[in-house]
């Protein structure tokens, strides 16, 4: 067949423009949120441990549904799959936009992971559907990949312009518009594709592996909360189990959600295992600064949200430059020197006290400066150390690893932050005349403690106000160092590890600093 014949036309150039929008608007849900997270602890006044689940149960659920939702698409229609996820995904915006309650907005963020996860998978397969000429095939992937980093830059500053002139929930409200459209155009633009090969989805793993990760969770947060009891060890306890049971599955399936013997692939865990990390230290960063502009320096959305731009703008910068250095060092070298370079960025953010906003912009500029090509880097190897044969399934592995990580880090580190929050904020530490129902608040969350302080008369408001805002940096400074140790140590497990003979060759990147088309092509396919 003539090489004319496998070119895209029109169609599928729209085609292409309309499957990015997902891609945009599931990266901007991840960091919007961050930014609106003072405004809604106002409002719908939630605990610390309602404060984590909100922001993070929507990585979870997308992280534990990613696979089996590519496996499901390939069976009814990747198509049928992705107008029936944008339907759910407006739908469930709407709902968390109109929240009345820290539940309700806890299940409408668990709902858009889940329909999220629909999304995802639907799109780059399509992508390479449409797609068959190997040039054209490249240069669309890398649009695609290129709206999962516009959507994380511009995320602060949407957030930040709709929380100037509106409530809260006008965060949610940007994906309806953009599932409408892909609602409108879909039909139109996109050629439905279904496998005759395509498995059937594991029911019982999917269950697993979200009930094996939430109830270890749980139980970390309640401990930062309440301290170790007999329900939070239960509840780890149990989790763990259920993990091992998901394992224990995962080798006898012959077509498992998880592969597990990836993992005896050296190259392919350690580059795993630094990409996650590299993810769980990025969103738990974030999710700090953002709170800290706004409750403790008292920035406005906006402006909070236009102190973020350095930070993206040079994540952006390092992307592009990834194939030159790689070339120039090589990627073990860019990977091992970017994650070093992440240290001394969160040493800054450390360092910063409640006046520090220099030092936290600059260390949160230089994490992104140094992380984001390092996760171009490790996603690479992760799929060139796999065997060509499971390319697909180590890619999906790697997307499920990088929404796991955003999602443990805000819990994690969220957890520990909220911990030393905890134990700071005190009744003897707090004004004499403060109200019971006022240090409850104040001991909760940052927020609780702004509104409770708002609400007091004469200077024991801004007593109150500073003893909060003194413990949240303290908590955002443990958990800075605690996250500067783990990325540290992962630095040197990548540079001893991944220096082996036969883990570092590779096929090198494209000049554009994208990954080899055969592998990116058959993601969750």
């Amino acid at each position: 067949m003539p090489e004319a014949a496998h070119r895209a036309g029109a169609r599928q150039w729209v085609g292409l423009v309309v499957l990015s929008l997902p891609a945009l608007v599931i990266a901007l849900d991840f960091t919007v949120l961050h930014l609106a997270v003072p405004h809604l602890s106002t409002d719908l006044q939630p605990t610390s441990t309602q404060v984590l689940w909100i922001v993070d149960i929507y990585g979870f659920m997308i992280a534990g549904l990613l696979v089996a939702m590519g496996t499901l698409g390939d069976r009814i229609g990747r198509r049928r799959l992705l107008l029936t996820g944008a339907l759910a995904f407006g739908a469930a915006s709407v709902l968390a936009a109109l929240a009345t309650s820290a539940e309700i907005l806890i299940l409408a963020r668990a709902l858009l992971g889940i329909t999220g996860a629909t999304l995802l998978p639907s799109t780059l397969s399509l992508i390479s559907n449409m797609f068959r000429d190997p040039v054209q095939r490249r240069f669309a992937i890398a649009v695609w990949s290129a709206n999962f980093m516009l959507g994380g830059a511009v995320g602060p500053l949407v957030g930040g312009a709709l929380l100037e002139a509106f409530w809260w929930g006008s965060v949610f409200l940007p994906a309806v518009p953009v599932m409408l459209v892909l609602l409108v155009l879909g039909p139109l633009v996109l050629p439905e594709y279904r496998s005759a090969d395509a498995g059937r989805p594991d029911l019982v793993s999917v269950v697993l592996a979200i009930a094996s990760i939430l109830p270890v969770v749980y139980g970390i947060k309640e401990m930062a909360k309440d301290g170790p009891t007999a329900t939070s060890l239960l509840s780890v306890a149990a989790g763990v189990l259920l993990g091992w049971v998901f394992v224990r599955r995962q080798r006898r399936l012959a077509d498992p959600l998880l592969d597990l013997e990836l993992f005896s692939h050296r190259g392919f865990s350690v580059s795993l295992g630094a990409q996650t990390t590299g993810l769980f230290v990025l969103g738990a960063i974030q999710f700090f600064v953002m709170q800290y502009l706004q409750l403790v320096l008292g920035l406005s959305p906006l402006a909070a949200g236009l102190w973020t731009v350095p930070a993206m703008a040079a994540g952006v910068a390092a992307n592009l430059l990834v194939p030159l250095f790689s070339r120039r060092m090589g990627p073990v070298r860019v990977i091992t020197g970017a994650f070093a370079l992440g240290v001394v960025g969160l040493l800054l953010i450390a360092a910063a006290g409640p006046l520090g906003l220099a030092l936290t912009v600059a260390g949160f500029t230089l994490l992104n400066l140094a992380l984001n090509p390092a996760m171009v880097l490790t996603y690479d190897m992760i799929i060139s150390s796999a065997p060509p044969e499971r390319a697909g399934t180590a890619s999906g592995t790697a997307e499920t690893g990088n929404e796991l990580g955003i999602a443990l880090g805000v819990a994690l580190a969220g957890s520990l932050g909220a911990a030393v929050y905890r134990r700071q904020v005190t009744g003897a530490a707090l004004p004499e005349d403060t109200p019971p129902d006022a240090v409850e608040a104040a001991r909760d969350t940052l927020g609780g403690a702004v509104a409770a302080a708002g609400e007091m008369t004469g200077s024991s408001g801004g007593q109150l106000l500073a003893v909060a805002r003194e413990a949240f940096v303290q908590g955002m400074q443990v958990s800075t160092i605690v996250l500067a140790v783990l990325l540290g140590a992962v630095t040197l497990t990548a540079a001893t590890l991944l220096r082996e003979p036969g883990t570092t060759e590779r096929t090198p990147l494209r000049e554009d600093g994208h990954d080899r088309p055969d592998d990116r092509d058959q993601t969750r396919t």
